[in-house]
């Protein structure tokens, strides 16, 4: 018998153990996924979290993957300190992969390398705007941002898929519906040669440091966490509450918006209707994993990163399906949500003590 027992401040120590608990617990569960689909435990377990780090060329597929989820990541947690809950960031993905494509599809050869910064530019106006949309909907006529967000990710789906079975498609890419491969100089610089890591590892550890400074070092950043968790407080003290949603939205939807351009400028090097591949919903576990704090989510990103590899390991080497990432990614976050609960809550075991009983009927006066 056990129950749960409200502390008097939320502990501290909890919320750094949480996440590792987590952590701990999924990596349980899968063992006995493993032994349920007749797979050796020892391999499995070995298949999602030691091949993703055994070799060089590993690790920065690792770091490949780890990008787009740390840029993400880093608008989402502005967002949700900000009380605002961007659950699209996959749409603004997608949109920012387009407008990106869109500046690729028109370079040649001859154009010059820096044709590169325009691309990105244009992949996080994309995000911004379709996130703008969300803005503007709440803001007018205070649309849940959860559900506009949401939709809007399979409106920019359709979009795609009639952008590269329509007017971008290729006419010699044999009836597939995708666009021309890019120019080689429209492609993201690779790191080291040999390797696909390109300069978004790089630019993503730059923003982590500069989302650091923002959220915790800057009055605006401080505004926007004040209005998150006491919006009487930041009405009180004259804090805007259109400006936090307009900012935190935009935001965010532009990192989505730089993360498509780099998927789609580096590792795909075209359109295709497999540009989404989860990375805006699979950040959302990030974010929160990740603490909504910039170097959490540097590290969550490098957990994910390493389910998504292990996944695509399993189904090639194991025969298991290509569902199996999705679901250690949802154990990880049902398994965060119940281990946090510990921190507003201690376990107590034993039974309840019973209340003292009164006699019924019995009335006592004094002599």
């Amino acid at each position: 018998m056990f129950r749960l027992e409200l502390r008097g401040e939320p502990s501290r120590r909890m919320a750094m153990l949480s996440p590792l608990f987590a952590v701990v617990i999924t990596v349980s569960i899968g063992i006995v996924m493993f032994l349920a689909m007749g797979k050796d435990p020892l391999v499995g377990t070995s298949t999602f979290f030691i091949e993703p780090v055994k070799t060089r060329y590993a690790l920065s597929e690792l770091a490949l993957k780890a990008t787009p989820l740390v840029l993400i990541g880093l608008g989402l947690a502005v967002c949700f300190r900000s009380n605002v809950w961007n659950i699209g960031a996959e749409g603004q993905f997608i949109l920012g992969a387009i407008f990106a494509g869109g500046v690729a599809t028109h370079a040649t050869e001859s154009t010059s390398r820096l044709v590169v910064i325009p691309i990105l530019l244009a992949g996080m106006l994309g995000g911004a705007l379709w996130a703008g949309v969300v803005a503007g909907l709440r803001d007018r006529y205070n649309a849940s941002e959860i559900l506009v967000s949401l939709m809007l990710v399979y409106v920019a789906n359709m979009l795609l898929s009639y952008l590269v079975h329509g007017p971008w498609k290729d006419p010699h890419g044999y009836n597939f519906p995708q666009t021309a491969m890019f120019a080689s100089t429209t492609l993201i610089p690779k790191l080291v040669t040999g390797f696909r890591t390109d300069i978004g590892l790089v630019l993503s550890l730059v923003l982590a440091g500069g989302f650091w400074v923002f959220v915790f070092r800057s009055y605006f950043g401080f505004q926007l966490t004040v209005g998150g968790l006491a919006p009487a407080a930041a009405r009180y003290a004259g804090f805007s509450s259109r400006r936090a949603l307009w900012t935190a939205l935009l935001l965010s939807g532009a990192m989505a918006g730089l993360a498509g351009a780099l998927e789609t400028a580096g590792p795909l090097g075209q359109l295709t209707p497999h540009v989404p591949a989860g990375y805006g919903f699979a950040a959302i576990i990030v974010a929160f994993v990740g603490r909504l704090h910039p170097v959490g989510i540097v590290l969550s990103s490098i957990l994910m990163s390493m389910l998504y590899i292990g996944g695509e390991l399993a189904q090639a080497r194991l025969g298991m399906p290509k569902s199996v990432t999705g679901v250690f990614q949802g154990i990880l976050l049902f398994a965060l949500l119940g281990c946090d609960s510990l921190i507003h809550y201690r376990v107590r075991f034993g039974r309840r003590s019973p209340a003292p009983a009164r006699a019924a009927g019995v009335v006592i006066t004094s002599p």
